[in-house]
């Protein structure tokens, strides 16, 4: 196995990023609560358009305005209303992550949407997504790391002594590579997009942000070996889709991080949250499998939830922290 320090702490554990409500001050003490050693900047979707991920992350963009045209984000022309409310709605939510984490000095992560999920759900001006347009893909790309390296910027002014992490979710990415994704019509679906193509584009992302990145990506397909070569420092996923264990395997060996997927995103059938024990022994059983020495796990591994938590309850969500908190800490301790 790689030898390899890592951006987080033994033991870690966070949030994938949105939650439930609409209330930024009520998330950000939550999370600030329940996952001391690796927090988060919270998506509150509940909040409307601009809040979710693909407008969120658009408000970021650099000189490619966007706007909402019939519930669809679209490049726009000039800026609008709808961009200035994504760009509101994340100025509110750093502003509480400046006042609520003020003094702090450990990893802090932030979210976006990748290239190649924002290729599949923005609409150019004349229709149609920008996913057809090749040389559209490579502008939006170009906005988009100028954009994080900005975003990146001012989180670390924010918080001069924390270090940033930024989490790309990239869950249109393996329907992009297989060429599944559908046009308009629903009739048919966007060219496939070549393994070198998508790795280039994600490798400017991850180069110009100046900052450690995962890639997020709950899909049964993760392409594992493309993220890792692209330059990711970690993959998160969602243990419950694995399948086929041998490529996990190979990027944890290469170095890779893995931000573990444990917890599902809604109460079981039985109505319990997993405990913590409960929540160790799954990531211990699939690590064990792989054949890798205990001792690296707690260092290798962050303790996460399956995937975002918009559809939990508040009692669900603080709960789902705990064990994943909890969790974390029994993997470091062996």
């Amino acid at each position: 196995m790689t030898e390899t320090s890592w951006p987080w702490p033994s033991g870690a554990a966070t949030g994938i990023g949105s939650l439930p409500g609409t209330d930024a001050v009520e998330a950000q003490r939550i999370i600030l609560g329940e996952l001391p050693d690796l927090p988060y900047l919270p998506e509150l979707p509940a909040r409307g358009p601009g809040a979710d991920l693909i407008g969120r992350t658009a408000g970021l963009l650099v000189e490619l305005p966007v706007e909402l045209y019939a519930g669809q984000w679209r490049v726009a022309g000039r800026p609008g209303r709808d961009l200035k409310r994504a760009h509101d709605l994340m100025e509110r939510d750093l502003d509480q992550l400046t006042e609520q984490a003020e003094g702090y000095t450990g990893p802090v992560k932030i979210q976006a949407a990748g290239p190649w999920t924002l290729a599949a759900g923005i609409d150019l001006p004349i229709g149609g997504r920008l996913l057809r347009d090749p040389g559209a893909v490579r502008d939006l790309t170009g906005s988009l790391a100028e954009g994080l390296r900005a975003h990146v910027t001012e989180v670390r002014r924010r918080l001069p002594g924390a270090t940033v992490l930024l989490q790309l979710d990239e869950p249109s990415l393996p329907t992009v590579l297989a060429g599944r994704v559908p046009t308009e019509s629903g009739l048919g679906a966007y060219r496939v997009v070549q393994t070198e193509t998508a790795r280039s584009a994600l490798r400017t992302v991850i180069d110009a942000v100046g900052t450690p990145v995962l890639v997020h990506c709950c899909a049964p397909d993760v392409p594992l070996e493309l993220i890792r070569t692209a330059g990711a420092r970690a993959i998160a996923l969602d243990l419950a889709l694995l399948r086929d264990l041998d490529p996990l395997g190979e990027v944890i060996d290469a170095g890779l991080g893995v931000f573990a997927g444990a917890v599902p995103t809604r109460p079981p059938a039985a109505g319990r949250v997993p405990t913590s024990a409960q929540v160790a022994d799954r990531v211990r059983l699939v690590w064990g499998r792989l054949g890798f020495p205990r001792a690296r796990l707690g260092q290798q591994v962050v303790v996460t939830p399956a995937c975002g938590l918009a559809g939990a309850t508040p009692e669900y969500t603080r709960a789902v922290f705990a064990a994943c908190r909890d969790a974390g800490r029994r993997l470091a301790e062996g």
